[in-house]
């Protein structure tokens, strides 16, 4: 039972219930239910404390029960112009708080219903039922449509905002995490590459120091020294390899060599580029190789970076479009050393579909490259070219520049709102929450200005219907017939006359009576509403004509 109850209390006040939420929530009740019960005396009705307090209740629960208390704000609202703040706030709430479309339209269209039919129940005897349907659903469009449809705007655009910042920080997150892992694999690539080549050289130091180990021309001391330099180098080598051994992953190894199977690839800086090319022709490729430009001498890091580009294009290239041409170029520029690989599209895939065999799958190669490339103070640029190839530059300079490999790696700044921005939809195209509740205002807008205007025209009319001048009064007499009297006589229009009827001297027994404004034709007025003509009728025949003054 206490579940029960607990359960019940968190659905009609939800949470979270922060004290000043609770100050403030208390606050506007009380000012709601006080300002409903102070319209009510003003109106001059005995509804003042009950109206007071169901507006009070009402403005409470209009968070945990929406639909309801806008249906029971529209039942007391069309009784009594007391609640008409709380059909704002009704309206706000449910516009923000009902996800369904069709719910909240059934939730409007029954509380309107509700509004024009006690409306038409308190007044529907005194006043024209058009004239009261129209002035109803201009108050419900201003009073209670208008605020649901901002609330609504504002509601989805922070859940729109919301859902983006969450896609944007997976986005973030897993970009980071694959840059990062790339970022490693490419240090282990390197460190192999380190392992490689300190290790030939520690190789030759080990085998020229055992030389002169044996060498009978050295002294003994001579020989000992010797000796401790070929542990030396021993030990060093081993260290190295269990260094690199730690880093190295059997993931993160580096491809297989672009040339024939079963051939070690070439090493080298720019001097081996051309091994490569040549490991290509023996593949089967066609490779196109050029180097423009004076040739300038390069720092190791840039050289060996130059070679580790070229070799990571054209394994991509072998890998993702067979059989196409590839043109490889070095050139020497004033400030830095270009490298570029390019290919059209393979001849297999012309006519494909272009998804397949994309050029870049996942990006791990190429951001490898892009941090090669950083490391050096360099950059690379990958990217499709209007032939519907694929061409990889980058330019290194020719000193290199140290850097502690704290930097953004290239393109990680593409990621920093996950390219998206705060209106954009989950398929790149732009939503913009508001355009909807613009129109919804808009059309609004239009029907309470169709209202208005057809109001003005009604006003103007019945005003004219319940006016008869000066003239026409005193050219009707007694003794005429009730057809006669009131072909001459305007429609009449009882909203205008309903103050009339109980005034005025007694009406003569057994007669029906019409009442009618009185244009006394004075100049500047059109009518007075203090004049009033009421022509009694009995039996078919005109029986009395009467003008007398209504009380204010």
């Amino acid at each position: 039972m206490a579940r029960a109850w607990s359960k019940a209390v968190r659905t009609a006040l939800p949470g979270p219930w922060r004290p000043r939420r609770v100050v403030g929530e208390a606050l506007l009740a009380v000012l709601m239910g006080v300002v409903a019960g102070l319209l009510e005396l003003v109106a001059g009705t005995d509804l003042a404390v009950p109206f007071g307090l169901a507006v009070a209740v009402l403005w409470v629960l209009r968070k945990g029960f929406p639909a309801t208390v806008l249906v029971l704000t529209g039942v007391i609202a069309g009784w009594s112009i007391g609640p008409v703040l709380l059909l704002a706030g009704a309206g706000w709430a449910a516009g923000a708080r009902i996800s369904r479309v069709w719910r909240l339209v059934g939730a409007f269209v029954l509380s309107y219903l509700m509004f024009s039919t006690f409306g038409m129940l308190k007044d529907g005897a005194a006043g024209s039922s058009k004239l009261i349907i129209g002035l109803s659903l201009a108050l419900f469009l201003v009073f209670a449509v208008l605020p649901a449809l901002y609330s609504r705007y504002r509601a989805q655009r922070r859940a729109l905002l919301d859902a983006l910042q969450e896609r944007n920080d997976q986005l973030v997150r897993e970009r980071a995490m694959v840059v990062h892992q790339a970022r490693l694999r490419e240090r282990h690539r390197i460190a192999q590459d380190m392992h490689d080549s300190l290790g030939h050289q520690l190789a030759l130091i080990s085998v020229h120091s055992g030389a002169l180990e044996v060498d009978r021309t050295l002294s003994d001391r001579q020989r000992e020294a010797v000796g401790v330099l070929r542990q030396a180098a021993v030990a060093a080598m081993r260290e190295l390899r269990e260094v690199v051994g730690v880093l190295h992953d059997e993931s993160t190894a580096l491809p297989p060599a672009v040339g024939a199977p079963g051939t070690a690839p070439p090493r080298g800086g720019v001097d081996g580029v051309e091994g490569l090319v040549e490991s290509s022709r023996t593949a089967g490729a066609e490779v196109a190789f050029s180097a423009e430009g004076e040739r300038r001498p390069l720092a190791a890091a840039v050289d060996h970076a130059a070679y580790r580009i070229v070799q990571e294009a054209l394994t991509n290239a072998h890998k993702h479009a067979p059989g196409a041409p590839i043109a490889v170029a070095l050139r020497y520029e004033p400030d830095a050393l270009v490298v570029e690989v390019a290919n059209p599209r393979a001849p297999a895939l012309v006519g494909a579909h272009p998804g397949v065999n994309s050029v870049v799958s996942g990006g791990q190669g190429l951001t490898g490259l892009r941090e090669r490339a950083r490391l050096v103070g360099g950059m690379v640029h990958a990217g499709p070219t209007p032939e519907q190839g694929f061409r990889l530059a980058a330019v290194l300079p020719y000193e290199g520049a140290e850097t502690d490999g704290t930097a953004a790696p290239a393109g990680e700044e593409d990621w920093e709102l996950g390219g998206l921005s705060a209106e954009d939809g989950a398929d790149g195209r732009r939503r913009r929450p508001a355009l909807g509740c613009a129109a919804g205002v808009g059309a609004v807008t239009l029907v309470v200005a169709a209202l208005v205007a057809w109001g003005v025209v009604a006003l103007v009319r019945g005003a004219g219907d319940s006016t008869v001048r000066q003239s026409v009064y005193d050219g009707i007499q007694p003794g005429q017939s009730r057809a006669e009297v009131l072909r001459r006589l305007p429609p009449g229009n009882d909203f205008f006359t309903a103050d009339y009827q109980d005034a005025g001297p007694p009406r003569p027994e057994g007669s029906h009576c019409r009442w009618y404004s009185l244009a006394k034709g004075e100049p500047g007025d059109s009518w007075s509403d203090n004049h009033v003509a009421r022509f009694c009728f009995r039996d078919g025949t005109l029986v009395e004509k009467v003008e007398y003054l209504s009380k204010d």
